[in-house]
């Protein structure tokens, strides 16, 4: 246990969390939790044009759906935010002012046109583009020229033109990257907007995050990340970057590609213990292969066994644990979850009594449509197949198997037991067509326990169906 351990989930408020981001977000949270360390949540909405409060209160939502709560965030401050970046702006002023007083910033005035001209020239030539230094050393005069001009600088971090930054990743092993393969980063837009991975870097060190989980594609901005922190005398986080999520056809879950987002498998009918048991086991293999409560995540959470090779999202083993899920409802959870789908007029316990009887048959509260008629309403037809078995019994079974309900009742056991008499029937010949003809179904629940929940008048309606039909 190390309760020195703060982690930190950051996402922009620019559209849905999509299962990529909540395997990062779960992940980070379970981190602090097994070492018995902190959480924070970070709202990350520099992008003016594209955040909304309405996506950060639904992320906030979703992650508070999936059971991650967090030590401190937009809506707990514990002195170290505010957490939400669009606050922060006389932080990060003070310490732009810093690095360009230490010399470890300048003023860029070049445009985008003259930027794009430079990064042909150097494709062109074979070479990896990167800023060509064009500002880097200008005299106050030059600069004051540019000013004249009406051009507003944006500022550049001045990159050491020699030596190798060098970092343990936490996932990914030792990590090496020459600096002047980086070139002189910008950390301030020319409109005034921090760029991402400046305050992202920044409010890591200021908030005492000490552990940083996120997508590998951030890994190319660890090391101007980390030139930063050290020039600026900040604490550096440690840093792990997990292989993306990927999607059926292999590419990147993403917000712009319309990926599975958490709150649509909410809207589905999908449950916060089903996503978790999934995500716990993408990329990790510290997780048993049979069922972990939520309260356990943490305790079968391993650093060490998050894998370097991209998962995969798979929506049958997605799936496989929402049966798994399903499955271990109380019949209070399982009413509430069917609350949408139950007839409003039945009574608590008729409620309770159906959904304990139909959880471990569905996938979604949608799937009840398909039960509710066999409960309370009119069956189905019945397939060519399930004809043929009613047809073979013949109508001297049904008439006996409405003898032995009328004597037996609800009483299952009972009942088979008379009509085995009446009808010399045993095994699957004697309740494999009683099943058909009073569910219309073969399989779903045990038959003794849908029997008292069907009224007595369908039970003998049904029956007396199947014999003058069959």
């Amino acid at each position: 246990m190390d309760p020195k351990i703060v982690t930190r989930f950051a996402p922009s408020p620019t559209g849905a969390l999509h299962l990529g981001n909540a395997r990062t977000a779960l992940f980070s949270f379970l981190m602090a939790r097994a070492a018995g360390g902190r959480f924070l949540l970070r709202v990350e909405d520099t992008d003016r044009d594209r955040s909304s409060d309405a996506f950060m209160s639904t992320q906030l939502s979703d992650l508070a759906w999936l059971g991650l709560s967090w030590d401190a965030g937009p809506d707990q401050d514990d002195g170290r935010g505010p957490y939400r970046q669009s606050e922060r702006g006389p932080i990060y002023d003070g310490l732009y002012e810093k690095l360009e007083l230490e010399g470890h910033a300048y003023p860029c005035y070049c445009s985008p046109m003259e930027l794009d001209v430079a990064r042909r020239a150097q494709l062109a030539a074979g070479q990896p583009p990167r800023y060509p230094g064009t500002c880097r050393e200008l005299d106050a005069t030059a600069r004051a020229a540019r000013v004249a001009e009406g051009r507003q600088p944006a500022l550049r971090f001045r990159v050491p033109d020699a030596g190798v930054i060098e970092f343990e990743d936490l996932v990914r092993g030792p990590q090496s990257v020459a600096a002047a393969t980086l070139g002189d980063f910008v950390l301030r837009r020319a409109d005034g907007g921090p760029m991402f991975f400046f305050c992202n870097a920044v409010d890591d060190a200021l908030m005492g995050v000490t552990q940083v989980l996120r997508g590998d594609d951030h890994l190319s901005n660890t090391p101007r990340q980390l030139l930063l922190l050290q020039a600026l005398k900040l604490p550096v986080p440690r840093y792990g970057h997990l292989p993306l999520l990927l999607d059926a056809s292999g590419a990147p879950l993403s917000k712009r590609r319309g990926s599975t987002t958490v709150g649509e498998l909410r809207a589905r009918g999908y449950l916060a213990s089903a996503v978790g048991n999934y995500l716990l086991r993408l990329g990790h293999t510290g997780a048993p292969d049979e069922w972990v409560e939520p309260a356990g995540f943490a305790q079968n959470f391993r650093l060490d066994r998050l894998g370097r090779a991209p998962a995969h999202f798979d929506a049958a083993q997605l799936d496989h644990w929402q049966r798994e899920a399903v499955r271990r409802l109380s019949p209070e959870q399982a009413a509430h979850w069917l609350d949408a789908e139950l007839p409003a007029d039945w009574s608590s316990e008729a409620r309770l009594e159906i959904a304990g009887l139909l959880r471990g048959n569905l996938l979604f509260p949608s799937d009840a449509g398909d039960w509710l008629p066999v409960l309370r309403g009119e069956l189905a037809p019945l397939s060519a197949e399930d004809g043929t078995v009613l047809a073979e019994a013949g109508p001297a079974f049904f008439e006996a198997a409405l003898a032995a309900y009328r004597e037996a009742g609800t009483d299952f056991g009972a009942l088979g037991r008379e009509l085995k008499q009446r009808t010399g029937r045993k095994g699957a010949a004697l309740f494999m067509p009683l099943r058909i003809a009073l569910t219309g179904r073969r399989d779903g629940p045990e038959l003794a326990a849908l029997l008292p929940a069907i009224p007595a008048a369908l039970v003998r309606a049904r029956l007396a169906a199947a014999a003058r039909t069959h």
